[in-house]
């Protein structure tokens, strides 16, 4: 007869909007062992299984703290209170953890909605540090509560036989999605065989209780700054858009693929939050948050493509493309090797030309034209490392035309790339941008076209790659052409393009005075004009990512704010529960422009 062995949560703790999945091992008539399911549609021999999820109601209310959400609070900020800051980020768990977070967690009070400082926070601080008991600050949270209960049927409702505890039903599938009104509680999950005949439960059930349900760790917003007018906050639509009709956004990021995201190189973020089943949920609501008009990822698992990624940004208006990486040197399943998938709204842009650049091939003709055949083994060693870029061409479908060229298609082609190689093959990194650039120099000689070439270059500011980017050539007496055991760079005169590309980002460093100019100057490396960082872990703090685009046809409107240290919290790095990634989005605002002559 079909019986239970065991079941068991993969997730540590369980968080609001994220699903979860038991395990579930089965015993067969012909005492095999499965893990496939026998739902009441398809019983086996006569027998099926049937779930339940339950809430544990307890008549004793939990808060959780808003800084370590697997801790239950025991203070609450009446700062928060006062500015109206959401009541879930006023909780702590510790007035340590309360003291620690201050620098970060005052950017809430200032932020908020209608706040009504009274000069006040610097005291109420004071007060903190010198008592320890947090007086004027914190409350207690005996008194805390999760909110207005919600009313249950008395039919899905049970008596645990704990005193004060009440079982209320929550879901009848194998998997569960938790609710905001599940935070705080345990759920209980029970499994169990039941006769496809009489419905009757057969044996005894299978249950398994999970830790407290936290929320979704929630990060601060960052804000569209405008770099081209006054120092003001950029205008939205009721959509989230930016008014200007004429203007688009792009956004970049390097999303950390699951399969690079071990807890062995990440040990210092939580397993739950290293988790895919709560990255991708939290990736997927800070991409959507942005509403950018074209979105370009990096690391994106061609399975998650597939499964998540497409189908979910397609029901937010997105059309989704995708270019996997070749395998010629990844080991393992196909379907987790990452690539580069480029979306785009499909009420702003249609779809004209895809172009796919696959840089081991480049490395093939390279070698037959220029390497001797005693070495091709070795040089194909050193330049194939899988590397793809995805180059998109679409058209505008938003008024932006000349009034002396009306009806003029508006075309704007979008590189994106992961230069995904080891750091001492300089060489190698170098000839894979050069390769990508002179692909769009053709593209750019065939048609009259706005550029736009994001992505992870894996390379900091002042290196040779980015120096080819921003400024079109390479210094002959750079050290990074120091490293070409295969002569691959030379003769160094060949390392040039004629694309006029800047660095979004860049353009913070050229706005005019203000405090919000000021505070973004200060996420900005003076001497590069590149953020300070956009990639933050405990080995590495630096930029890598970038969005440059043509000036002669582009000018840019407005950029996401730069997170600084204080944002990503005292002795924080990424990923964290409130981060996904290891590397931060950018996004750039564009406006285009007629050509210049040049």
């Amino acid at each position: 007869m079909l019986s239970v062995i065991r079941v068991h949560l993969p997730s540590e703790i369980p968080i609001v909007g994220c699903e979860l999945t038991p395990y579930v091992l089965l015993r067969r008539p012909d005492k095999t062992p499965t893990t496939d399911d026998v739902p009441e549609s398809a019983p086996l021999e006569g027998h099926f299984l049937k779930y339940r999820w339950y809430r544990v109601q307890s008549d004793k209310k939990v808060a959780i703290c808003s800084v370590h959400p697997s801790e239950v609070a025991t203070l609450q900020c009446l700062g928060c209170l006062k500015s109206k800051v959401p009541v879930a980020k006023s909780y702590h768990c510790s007035t340590k953890c309360f003291s620690d977070a201050w620098q970060h967690h005052r950017v809430l009070h200032e932020r908020a909605a209608s706040v009504a400082t009274e000069g006040n926070d610097e005291e109420e601080l004071l007060r903190l540090n010198s008592s320890g008991s947090g007086s004027g600050v914190l409350s207690t949270s005996s008194s805390l509560t999760n909110g207005s209960s919600a009313v249950y049927p008395s039919s899905v409702t049970q008596k645990t036989g704990v005193a004060g505890e009440t079982l209320v039903e929550v879901g009848r599938s194998k998997t569960y999605t938790p609710m905001a009104d599940d935070v705080g509680h345990v759920l209980k999950f029970e499994c169990v065989v039941v006769n496809a005949e009489t419905k009757q439960n057969v044996g005894h059930s299978c249950t398994i209780l999970t830790s407290r349900v936290i929320p979704a760790p929630s990060p601060s917003p960052r804000r569209l700054i405008p770099v081209s007018g006054s120092d003001v906050i950029k205008h939205l639509d009721p959509n989230g858009r930016p008014l200007s009709m004429g203007s688009f956004t792009v956004l970049s990021y390097n999303i950390l693929a699951d399969t690079y995201a071990s807890s062995d190189l990440y040990s210092y973020c939580p397993t739950w939050a290293l988790s895919w089943t709560y990255r991708r949920q939290n990736l997927l609501r800070e991409i959507v948050k942005y509403r950018a008009d074209i979105v370009c990822l990096q690391e994106v698992q061609n399975d998650h493509f597939d499964e998540f990624f497409a189908p979910e940004l397609d029901k937010h208006g997105y059309q989704a493309l995708f270019k996997r990486k070749t395998n010629e040197v990844f080991v393992g399943n196909t379907n987790t090797i990452d690539g580069c998938a480029t979306f785009f709204r499909r009420d702003r842009f249609s779809h004209v030309k895809k172009y796919e650049v696959e840089f081991n091939k480049a490395a093939q003709s390279l070698t037959e034209a220029l390497i001797p055949v005693t070495q091709k083994k070795t040089a194909l060693s050193r330049l194939v490392k899988d590397n793809v870029a995805l180059i998109v061409v679409l058209e505008a479908k938003f008024g932006n035309q000349a009034a002396d060229n009306p009806g003029k298609r508006q075309l704007l082609c979008v590189a994106n790339t992961h230069v995904n190689v080891p750091h001492e093959l300089v060489d190698v990194k170098l000839w894979q941008v050069h390769t990508l650039l002179k692909g769009l120099e053709k593209i750019a000689a065939s048609a009259d076209i706005p550029m736009l070439v994001c992505g992870d270059f894996n390379t900091t500011p002042a290196s040779a790659p980015h120096s080819l980017l921003a400024m079109g050539k390479v210094d002959p007496f750079h050290p990074d052409l120091t490293v070409d055991p295969l002569g691959i760079l030379r003769p160094h005169t060949k390392l040039t393009h004629q694309l006029p590309l800047v660095s979004a980002y860049s353009s913070f460093a050229r706005m005019g005075g203000g405090p919000i100019a000021e505070q973004q100057r200060r996420t900005m490396d003076p001497a590069s004009n590149e953020p300070l960082f956009t990639n933050c872990t405990r080995d590495f703090l630096g930029t890598l990512d970038y969005i440059f685009y043509t000036a002669d046809t582009l000018a840019v409107e407005s950029l996401l704010e730069l997170l600084d240290e204080e944002s990503l919290r005292k002795d924080t790095a990424l990923p964290s529960p409130e981060w996904s990634s290891d590397h931060i989005a950018l996004l750039a605002e564009f406006r285009c422009m007629p050509r210049t002559r040049r």
